[in-house]
C-alpha cells in the first residue's frame, strides 16, 4: 500500500474581527513545547500570519485523520494562548490595509523584493498530499495520469470564496491568487523523467524563478521526499474532508501506477484545455458542471461518479472504500466548504461566517 502524508496551512486571526495577526513565531513556540506536536510538525510560512502543519508518513487513512486532529488541536490551543485563533479558510476573508510582514528568511525576503504585491496578497492556505512513488520515473508517470483529475479535486476542495469582505464570484479565490506566479496551474505532460528534469532546469536557468521551490504546479515531484506532491487543494474546514481528499489522491496514484505497469496509455488532455477546466473548477466548485478528463462538460455529480468508478478498486483494496464514498456523498449533500461559507454569510453575516471558520480549525 502506498504511504502518504498531508500538509495543511492555516491563518492566524483576531478572534473578534478575523483580521490576520502576524504571531506565527509565538504560536510555533507555544505549540512546540506542548505534548501534542513534535519537532518539525509545525512550521512557518511566507507570511507571519500563516502556519503549517505536516503529518508523519502514514499508511492508513485513520492515521492521517488522527494526526490532523492532533496537530489542529495543538496549533489551535497555542493560538488561543497567544490571543489569536486558527482560521481554516483557504483565503483571508478580510484583511488589514497594511500588509502582513514577511517571515524573516532570505528566500522570502527575495520574493518580497521581486514581487511585492503578489507576496502581500499571499494570505492563502492550501492542503498538500504527498504520495510515495518507487522512483522518479514512476513519479512522472503518476503526474501524467493524475493531471486530468486535478480540476475535479480542486472543485471538491474549494474553500475560499471571500476576499476583502466580499464574495469574489469564485469558489476558490486561492487558486486565482496562486495562479499569478510564473510557473503555476496544472503541470504539462512530460515524456519521462529526463524530460521533466530538462524542463525544470530550463525554467530555473532562465532566472524567472529563483529555484525549484518556485515550481508552483498543482502537482510536482518533491525535491525533499520520494513522493509526488498534489498541491491543488484548498485547506479544508473539517479534518475528515481532508482525509477524504487524501484517500482519493492516494487511490488515483495507485491506479496510475497500475495503468503504467499494464502499459495503458494516459488520457490525453492539451494543456490549454486543462487550464480552462481548472479555471472553471475554481470559479464554480461543484455548483453546476465540471470538465471531465476527456474534456467534456458534464454535471458535477456525473464527474464525481466517474472518479469513484475510476478509483473504486484501489479504494476497496486499501480498505478505504466505505469511508471515502460516504464522505463524498456527504460533500454532495452538504456542499463544498465554499458553499458553506456563502450560506453562513447569507444567513448570519460576518458573525456567522467567523463562527463557521473559527469552529472548523480546532479538533472537531
Amino acid at each position: 500500500m502506498i504511504t502518504l502524508g498531508v500538509e495543511e496551512e492555516y491563518l492566524l486571526v483576531d478572534p473578534e474581527t478575523a483580521l490576520p495577526r502576524p504571531w506565527v513565531a509565538d504560536v510555533r513556540r507555544i505549540a512546540g513545547v506542548g505534548p501534542l506536536a513534535e519537532d518539525g510538525e509545525v512550521q512557518d510560512e511566507l507570511l507571519q500570519a500563516q502556519i503549517e502543519v505536516a503529518t508523519p508518513v502514514c499508511t492508513q487513512l485513520e492515521e492521517v485523520g488522527g494526526h490532523l486532529l492532533r496537530l489542529r488541536h495543538a496549533v489551535a490551543s497555542a493560538a488561543e494562548e497567544r490571543g489569536c485563533r486558527l482560521l481554516a479558510s483557504a483565503a483571508a476573508p478580510v484583511r488589514d490595509s497594511a500588509p502582513v510582514p514577511v517571515t524573516p528568511k532570505p528566500r522570502y525576503r527575495k520574493m518580497e523584493g521581486e514581487a511585492r504585491q503578489l507576496v502581500d496578497e499571499q494570505l492563502i492556505c492550501g492542503m498538500h498530499v504527498h504520495v510515495a512513488v518507487p522512483d522518479p520515473e514512476a513519479g512522472v508517470a503518476v503526474l501524467n495520469r493524475i493531471r486530468v483529475w486535478l480540476p475535479t479535486l480542486l472543485a471538491m476542495s474549494v474553500n475560499s470564496p471571500l476576499w476583502d469582505g466580499r464574495d469574489t464570484g469564485f469558489a476558490s479565490w486561492r487558486t486565482i491568487v496562486f495562479g499569478r506566479w510564473p510557473v503555476s496551474g496544472p503541470p504539462p505532460y512530460f515524456h519521462g523523467y529526463s524530460d521533466y528534469e530538462e524542463r525544470v532546469e530550463a525554467l530555473v536557468s532562465s532566472g524567472v524563478i529563483a529555484d525549484r521551490g518556485q515550481l508552483y504546479w498543482q502537482a510536482r515531484l518533491s525535491d525533499h521526499y520520494p513522493t509526488v506532491e498534489i498541491r491543488c487543494l484548498d485547506v479544508q474546514l473539517r479534518a475528515d474532508d481532508a482525509v477524504m481528499l487524501a484517500g482519493i489522491v492516494r487511490a488515483l496514484a495507485e491506479v496510475a501506477l497500475a495503468e503504467e505497469s499494464a502499459g495503458a496509455p494516459p488520457v490525453p488532455c492539451p494543456s490549454e484545455l486543462l487550464q480552462a477546466a481548472n479555471w472553471h473548477a475554481a470559479r464554480h466548485g461543484l455548483d453546476g458542471s465540471l470538465v471531465d478528463p476527456q474534456g467534456r462538460r458534464r454535471s458535477s455529480g456525473d464527474v464525481l461518479c466517474m472518479l469513484l468508478r475510476h478509483i473504486g478498486p484501489a479504494l476497496e483494496e486499501s480498505g478505504d472504500g466505505r469511508e471515502v464514498s460516504s464522505l463524498v456523498h456527504r460533500l454532495l449533500r452538504d456542499g463544498t466548504p465554499s458553499a458553506q461559507q456563502r450560506r453562513a454569510l447569507a444567513e448570519g453575516g460576518m458573525p456567522a461566517l467567523r463562527k463557521l471558520l473559527l469552529a472548523g480549525a480546532p479538533a472537531e
